[in-house]
């Protein structure tokens, strides 16, 4: 009964074309893995980045502490 108002609804209102049904989904997991892939290796180049200056800044702290 839910269904039958909510594809009335959609009728009335002239979208039931654009809301896919049974057939109108692709087949699959729902994406291509490789997709996400960049955003990953950007993070991870940010991360790395980081903790590079993080740890060069840390050295150059320590040694000007020794030199003291």
């Amino acid at each position: 009964m839910g269904l039958f108002v909510l594809e009335a609804l959609l009728w009335i209102f002239g979208i039931r074309g654009q809301v896919p049904h049974h057939d109108g989904f692709p087949s699959g997991g729902g994406g291509s893995p490789s997709a996400t892939r960049p955003g990953i290796w950007a993070l991870a180049a940010v991360a790395v980045s980081i903790l590079a200056l993080s740890l060069i800044l840390w050295a150059a702290v320590w040694l000007a502490i020794r030199l003291l």
